[in-house]
């Protein structure tokens, strides 16, 4: 999975934790080796992972699938005894985007400008709403991955797939503040690393310090919803739509292999259909 299909440590790590969990339920059956595995130890697992939320089981199923497939290609088993077992079925939940002017708010109360850290938070959060990348991309970042003269990003996503992103003009503001006057800061306390953004060790941001970085802006604007950092690049996408823009275009920019994913977001509301009819039909 990850030399071959270049897939990212989180979702090789997930994998290893659901298959984990099966070997964990197959051991104490008896089982020793690939081939003593049957259809219906499979079935009893499958039915073992009903205190899971449906989404939860679906993705442990999908990574004993992938594990089974595996050992026929290499030649461990001639039979997959995982092709009767269907997934729970789960509903695709519509992404929850935050209106232009909660964004607005959660940015504005992102960070003290007078600091070093704040500068970096309001330049993360600038950044997340204004390209759309993942945490794990944005926390990823070097120095020399942006062009602020272009307005550019070089980002590196899922499957160690780059892609080149626009850069909006106030979150260019935002990272060009933040590096002139914030970045220097931080990287004091540190031994010198080429990352974009610094904790107060002068070390790269965490992943897991980006999220609370989204959550505390989300308090200090009062935004009761559930926000994380997925929560702005749903946003990104739906304000792009709402905006006008093409969802092929939408899907090269939140670099998605398959257009059917960008596809969520272009759901409708009860109130557009309504104000369409209103507008559209001649007896309306």
């Amino acid at each position: 999975m990850a030399i071959e299909r270049g897939l990212s440590r989180n979702t090789v790590d997930a994998y290893r934790r659901d298959l984990a969990r099966y070997l964990a339920y197959c051991v104490p059956r008896g089982v020793t080796t690939v081939d003593e595995i049957t259809p219906d130890l499979v079935d009893d697992f499958a039915g073992s992972l009903r205190e899971l939320a449906p989404r939860s089981a679906a993705r442990v199923l999908v990574s004993v699938r992938g594990f089974h497939r595996f050992a026929v290609h290499e030649g461990w088993v001639l039979i997959d005894p995982t092709v009767r077992v269907a997934l729970p079925s789960i509903g695709r939940p519509l992404p929850k985007a935050l209106s232009v002017d909660e964004v607005a708010s959660l940015i504005e109360a992102g960070g003290n400008r007078e600091t070093p850290a704040g500068l970096r938070d309001r330049a993360l959060l600038e950044l997340l709403y204004g390209t759309g990348t993942r945490i794990s991309e944005a926390v990823g970042l070097d120095i020399d991955d942006v062009d602020l003269a272009l307005q550019a990003i070089t980002v590196l996503g899922k499957g160690d797939k780059q892609r080149r992103m626009p850069v909006g003009g106030l979150a260019c503001a935002a990272l060009d503040e933040y590096l002139v006057r914030g970045r220097m800061a931080l990287a004091l306390a540190g031994r010198g690393t080429a990352a974009l953004f610094l904790n107060a060790r002068g070390a790269r941001l965490s992943r897991q310090s980006g999220f609370g970085i989204v959550k505390a802006a989300a308090a200090r604007a009062d935004i009761t919803k559930d926000v994380s950092p997925h929560t702005l690049r749903h946003s990104y996408a739906t304000h792009l739509l709402q905006g006008g823009a093409d969802v092929r275009v939408v899907q090269e920019l939140l670099g998605h292999a398959s257009v059917t994913t960008t596809q969520i977001y272009t759901h409708v509301t009860p109130d557009s259909l309504i104000e369409v009819y209103r507008t559209s039909h001649p007896r309306a």
